[in-house]
């Protein structure tokens, strides 16, 4: 089962919107509820990372046989050092961001402990695709 959401970078309204739906379809569907906490956390972290980073961009959730698989492209600025990123508490977020109560610099870091396997390709310039892996 595949799920794909566009996620907008204009309207922190509508953020969460993505995970919100697949925890539904995890849900229905009856999968372990530690995984739908698992997926859910680390979507919801990745999908504000996409707005506030990359301007929006899209999202691809796909439930398979040995694991859930959700993938976020977007067409940003690139992470320029991801060491650094995945640093807790360090951010590149605008103080107008941090006024809205984001920008903590936890995303990355909360997506890695939350998932069996996070992949980050990246690169100044070129956006980033960021690849969440729960296993089942």
């Amino acid at each position: 089962m595949i799920k794909k959401y566009d996620i907008s970078g204009e309207d922190f309204s509508l953020a969460g919107e993505a995970s919100s739906d697949f925890k539904s379809v995890m849900k229905k569907i009856g999968m372990n509820p530690d995984v739908i906490r698992r997926v859910s956390i680390a979507m919801y972290e990745a999908e504000i990372n996409t707005i506030i980073h990359g301007g929006g961009g899209e999202c691809e959730a796909e439930i398979k046989s040995d694991k859930v698989q959700v993938t976020f492209r977007d067409n940003g600025p690139g992470i320029e050092n991801i060491d650094l990123a995945m640093q807790e508490g360090y951010s590149t977020a605008g103080d107008k961001i941090r006024e809205l109560g984001f920008g903590a610099g936890m995303g990355l870091p909360n997506i890695k402990k939350y998932t069996d396997n996070m992949l980050i390709d990246t690169a100044p310039g070129k956006g980033t695709t960021l690849t969440l892996i729960v296993n089942l």
